[in-house]
């Protein structure tokens, strides 16, 4: 049987390894398991969610409103924006692919940071563009210029993961404007604010306001999550914001009852708790100066994060995967970065008695 050759060579996304693998392969107890590896929430979703979503399951057979009234509702009220302006997907990684699906084709490339989002690429190979890349592996903004310019018209597609996934870091608001209105109003940029809670409540200038953005550039798609601050990584609900014409293609290629029931009423009741959200922030900043002293203290470099995770870099000498899997037998998963050519692992930020687990067996493995 033959397969679309775009496929050829593509490779699968990795998700962070499961703790019931982890379970089987090392016999250590599920309790004494820790997930530092995907960016989830380690403190859960807010209650008053978990409540909804016990009373909604009574309704587990029946297909969800597929207009998403209410969910575009609270977040065109959130952002101040239409409905319209709006779509729903399961996870903002779906809307990734609709963008995708709906802009880019073989005749054009896509242009991202050197090291981002790995479905950026997966779903930009699904179309048969040509992926581009900057040589920075973080984001900066002329190198960005200067591929914009030796590939000038070619490019289709922009990619901009602000706060940016693995590596945590952030671009300040401004400068992000600035550069949107030197890119050329026919291509797409996609704006990935999965992690903006985080980089919005650390610093200000840092904060991108999806309506601001729409409004003067409506080549630009603003992306959103329930996954990371919400705590809604396994209900898959996440969003899409721009001008109603773009949000209007994107709906074309959304297949029907895409969320489920129980995940659009946790969107809704998520919103309704910004006090759960900024709990969360304060935490897990707090937490982070730990992370961050233990690197000064070992030695060693990180990335300054906007993010709920933090990148640390080791020196020669120090292998990332090696200590990744001595973490991995000890029941601690985090994400070894070495097939970004890094030297570098991302841990996400527990809770505290995660975190001083995590600095103890890090210890013994590190040094």
């Amino acid at each position: 049987m033959t397969f679309n050759p775009v496929l050829d060579g593509l490779k699968n996304y990795e998700a962070g390894k499961p703790i019931e693998l982890v379970v089987r392969d090392y016999g250590i107890a599920p309790q004494d398991v820790i997930k530092l590896a995907s960016n989830e929430n380690p403190r859960g979703c807010s209650l008053g969610v978990l409540a909804a979503m016990q009373q909604e399951s009574t309704r587990a057979h029946l297909y969800p409103d597929d207009s998403m009234y209410e969910l575009k509702d609270g977040l065109a009220s959130r952002f101040g924006v239409k409905k319209e302006n709006v779509i729903i997907g399961a996870g903002s990684d779906q809307v990734i692919g609709f963008a995708l699906h709906a802009k880019a084709n073989p005749n054009q490339a896509i242009l991202m940071a050197g090291v981002t989002f790995a479905m950026y690429e997966i779903y930009g190979k699904q179309t048969g563009a040509t992926i581009l890349k900057t040589p920075s592996k973080m984001h900066n903004l002329e190198d960005f210029k200067q591929m914009l310019a030796t590939h000038k018209g070619a490019i289709g597609v922009l990619f901009l993961c602000l706060p940016n996934n693995p590596l945590g870091e952030a671009l300040d608001a401004d400068e992000v404007k600035l550069f949107l209105r030197e890119v050329d109003p026919n291509i797409l940029v996609v704006v990935d604010g999965a992690y903006q809670e985080y980089a919005s409540y650390k610093d200000q200038t840092k904060a991108l306001d999806p309506r601001a953005l729409i409004e003067e550039f409506p080549n630009v798609l603003y992306l959103g999550t329930f996954s990371k601050a919400y705590g809604l990584g396994g209900m898959r609900c996440g969003y899409g914001i721009g001008e109603a014409g773009l949000i209007h293609t994107l709906h074309k290629l959304r297949p029907p009852f895409n969320i489920t029931t129980l995940s659009l009423k946790a969107g809704i009741e998520a919103l309704k708790d910004e006090g759960f959200v900024a709990r969360c922030m304060e935490e897990n900043f707090s937490e982070m100066k730990r992370y961050e002293a233990e690197a000064r203290a070992l030695g060693f470099d990180f990335i300054e994060s906007y993010t709920n995770f933090i990148t640390l870099e080791f020196p020669e000498g120090k292998i990332a995967s090696k200590i990744a899997q001595s973490l991995l037998e000890k029941g601690i998963i985090i994400r070894d970065l070495s097939a970004y050519g890094m030297n570098a692992v991302r841990v996400t930020i527990g809770t505290p008695e995660q975190n001083s687990r995590f600095f103890e067996n890090f210890k013994r493995v590190y040094c």
